[in-house]
């Protein structure tokens, strides 16, 4: 929720200081996509509606116009959904010039009932399946990326080949490298505060050139708002300075993968702590004992939103600080699941699963509605691992594949009760139109590797 009001856009406005107003759908990719109107126009009468092509959440990463969907194509024509812009999420944009940013809800143009498969209508739909249990989720997702001296343009007109990074060294806590990338990190900081994203912090992460940024919780739709802000602006910062950022997963064999742990844990509406209990356990509650559980029984089926691509896989290896295993342990990070601030009301379960690439409103939608299941059905908590995940036999792995991960979540029967069948088969064709653009494709790899010895 921002603290920017309407009414200060009108003022601004009509004082000069705002004249574009960005209005934002999220795509499946979890991307900023819409349009740029005039500010005087925006207060007028587009604050209320505006228009956007259906096939906006239908499309891949590279906006190809994917066949199989069932809710747009080409035989239906691709016509409209509506936008609504939410006004509670009005904010200016700092970093551009002039310039406000408000999100949209997607409607079906005809009906104007939400689009069931948008991104921000199936996360509001696990978070009013929680209001009706007398209940709240407060989340936080903690967002790794590489950053690099070149910009984009030159990045790519390189091919992505011998890219520089803007430092020589694993920088993880380093205050002296750090401070060489203050340029751009502080940038970034006070942009996202001044956007109404409260920062916590930066800091160098676990390889050379690797950044985390960190911002303070907030209920699951709000922190999955600032996610998608974040992501978009830590981009435009960067470019701004002739600098470029990757959210990608995995972007080079030796270095570490980019992660987005997700924090998460339940209250009531009244602000009660409802996974605290000063009597149980590491101070866990009999509700996060299920809720907890619910994420383990469920784990490979959600796996997908938390990993939706071909590289997400390969952030997936042992001794990296990426998981492996989807199983729980106190104040571990070798688990997929950790337990933190044990024995205080900021009690909270972090999900180490998900990368810096995924779409924070399908992962926390899919994390809670496993949760859900677990309180629902009163499922049991396993004892906590002990000791190194990467190694131990026998115990629940993170499936290693996004066809394994696609097969889980399409044959889920609690997924489809919580999303509704329309919702898995439309990310079901999703992933599999991913799977399939991958096998046609030639790597460099298969060349260098092939192409004499063969």
């Amino acid at each position: 929720m921002s603290s920017y009001t309407f009414d200060d856009l009108k003022k601004d406005v009509a004082e000069g200081r705002i004249d574009t107003v960005l209005a934002c759908q999220v795509d499946m990719q979890g991307r900023l996509m819409g349009k740029r109107f005039q500010a005087e126009y925006f207060v007028e009468s587009a604050w209320k509606e505006t228009h956007s092509c259906n096939y906006l959440i239908a499309t891949d990463m590279e906006m190809e116009t994917v066949s199989g969907y069932k809710a747009t194509s080409w035989e239906k024509g691709y016509g409209d959904y509506t936008m609504k812009p939410d006004l509670a999420t009005l904010r200016r944009i700092p970093w551009l010039e002039g310039t406000a940013l408000v999100l949209c809800d997607m409607l079906d143009h005809h009906t104007h009932e939400e689009v069931a498969h948008s991104p921000r209508a199936i996360l509001k739909k696990q978070v009013k399946r929680l209001e009706d249990m007398g209940m709240k989720a407060y989340m936080a997702s903690e967002l790794e990326f590489f950053l690099f001296d070149q910009s984009y343009e030159a990045a790519h007109s390189a091919g992505y080949r011998n890219l520089k990074l803007a430092s020589a060294y694993n920088e993880d806590y380093h205050i002296f490298q750090t401070t060489k990338e203050e340029e751009v990190m502080r940038a970034i900081r006070t942009g996202l505060q001044g956007a109404g994203i409260p920062v916590e912090n930066s800091k160098g992460e676990a390889s050379a050139g690797q950044e985390e940024i960190n911002v303070r919780y907030a209920d699951a739709l709000a922190m999955a708002d600032r996610h998608a802000i974040i992501k978009n602006g830590c981009k435009e910062i960067a470019w701004s300075k002739g600098k470029a950022i990757t959210f990608l997963a995995k972007w080079n064999y030796n270095a570490a993968g980019s992660s987005s742990h997700i924090h998460q844990s339940l209250w009531s509406l009244e602000e009660k702590p409802l996974f605290f209990d000063h009597t149980g356990k590491y101070g866990m509650s009999p509700l996060m004992h299920n809720y907890v559980a619910g994420l383990l029984a469920h784990a490979s089926e959600i796996t997908y939103f938390l990993a939706p691509y071909i590289n997400s896989y390969k952030r997936f290896m042992a001794g990296t600080f990426a998981p492996t295993k989807a199983i729980w342990s106190k104040d571990n990070r070798t688990a997929g699941y950790r337990l933190c601030g044990e024995e205080t009301k900021g009690i909270r379960i972090e999900c180490r699963v998900g990368g810096s690439d995924l779409n924070p409103y399908l992962a926390f939608a899919a994390l809670l509605a496993a949760g859900i299941d677990g309180i629902e059905n009163k499922l049991e908590l396993e004892a906590p691992f002990v000791g190194d995940a990467y190694g131990g036999k026998d115990i629940r792995e993170i499936p290693r594949t996004l066809r394994a991960a696609t097969t889980a979540m399409t044959e889920s029967a609690m997924l489809r009760k919580a999303f509704g069948d329309d919702v898995i088969d439309h990310y079901t064709r999703a992933a599999e139109w991913e799977q399939e653009e991958y096998d046609r494709r030639i790597t460099d790899w298969e060349v260098a590797r092939g192409f004499e010895r063969a």
